[in-house]
């Protein structure tokens, strides 16, 4: 059986490093291509990096004046690369665990681009729910193991009901999350990125009863995303949520909060994680 792995979700906003809550506010956190020694060094198992601009263009100085940032911060991102493919290009030499990169993949040379530049593998969402055919075209080119479907979801306090959510979460595509997952798996992909929207960034813990409603009901890993504050969080995903692996993004923004020192936790929380 494969170990448990701990992954952590680096968010790029027009090239800029970002925290996320609810998938609406953003705040800036750096340099997106500096980050990634650091993950390494601290045995994460993977890393993923999403890039969320809503635009397709990049526009370094502009963002800043949204998320804000300091000064010095604004001189060392203006060596940033004008687009995703760069910086995941940039970012390669350096990772020495499996990457994967995903946001705005539209075709088949989308995908090829990215993993000529150095991804292992590659995240897809809204393609996939415009045009579902696209996971299985995908899947017999580059192989089931190189294709990872993001799947957001959100849950309504009035129907009590989950629904898979499209185009950073705005648009409601009337898929159920169980059912989806399921075509998912059939059409080919490797694996499935479970993200909470009403979790996301609050620090509040996984949904594990979302996570393990999908876990019980396919075959592939299920990586979990979304809500991540503690370290207990990590551990829960695992063990109450039957994931196989779990994500987060912004409690590894800071030092203290290590990948080492979550990796301790979980062991003595009875995982068998790599050290």
């Amino acid at each position: 059986m494969l170990k448990p792995r701990l992954i952590p979700v680096l968010l790029l906003k027009n090239g800029i490093l970002v925290r996320s809550r609810t998938f609406n506010f953003h705040q800036s956190t750096g340099d997106p291509i500096g980050q990634v020694e650091r993950f390494v060094s601290w045995k994460a198992d993977e890393l993923i990096y999403l890039d969320i601009t809503r635009s397709g263009m990049y526009d370094v100085e502009k963002t800043m004046n949204v998320i804000g940032s300091t000064t010095s911060k604004k001189n060392s991102l203006s060596e940033i690369p004008d687009n995703f493919v760069d910086i995941i290009r940039c970012i390669s030499p350096k990772c020495t665990i499996p990457l994967t990169a995903g946001g705005g993949i539209r075709s088949l040379d989308n995908i090829s681009l990215l993993l000529k530049n150095g991804a292992d593998k590659v995240s897809i969402n809204t393609k996939a729910l415009e045009e579902p055919s696209f996971i299985e075209s995908a899947a017999k080119k580059f192989g089931s193991q190189c294709i990872v479907v993001s799947v957001d979801v959100k849950y309504d306090d009035i129907s009590h009901q989950y629904e898979v959510y499209s185009e950073f979460g705005k648009k409601p595509t009337g898929h159920e999350p169980v059912s989806w997952c399921q075509e998912v798996e059939k059409l080919g992909a490797g694996e499935i990125l479970l993200n909470s929207i009403n979790r996301d960034g609050t620090g509040n813990g996984y949904d594990l009863p979302l996570i393990k409603k999908v876990a019980e009901k396919v075959s592939i890993p299920v990586i979990a995303l979304g809500g991540v504050g503690t370290f207990a969080h990590l551990a829960e995903g695992l063990i109450k949520g039957k994931a196989d692996a779990v994500a987060a993004a912004n409690v590894f923004h800071f030092t203290e909060h290590s990948i080492i020192n979550a990796k301790k936790y979980m062991k003595s929380a009875g995982i068998d994680v790599r050290i």
